[in-house]
């Protein structure tokens, strides 16, 4: 199986690129995809993400043909 793995702003900088496609053949969570994908850096605290453009909680299940991206918290003024 595999899946899209998107990562935006400061995530893209701290991990030195925009996209990953994973290939799994077990379950996965959400959270598991992060680390699947990032394997060496620890998910920021507040990051958030989405499957196939909806935000979900982090121990949402992944399929097959899957997006999952990840967004640093941000903050305004």
């Amino acid at each position: 199986m595999s899946i899209k793995v998107r990562y935006f702003a400061s995530l893209k900088e701290l991990l030195g690129r925009s996209e990953d496609t994973l290939a799994f053949e077990q379950d996965l969570s959400v959270a598991d995809v992060w680390a699947k994908a990032t394997q060496l850096h620890v998910m920021p605290e507040n990051t958030l993400a989405a499957l196939n453009m909806e935000y979900v909680a982090l121990d949402c299940a992944v399929a097959d043909g899957d997006e999952v991206a990840f967004f640093p918290p941000v903050t305004g003024g």
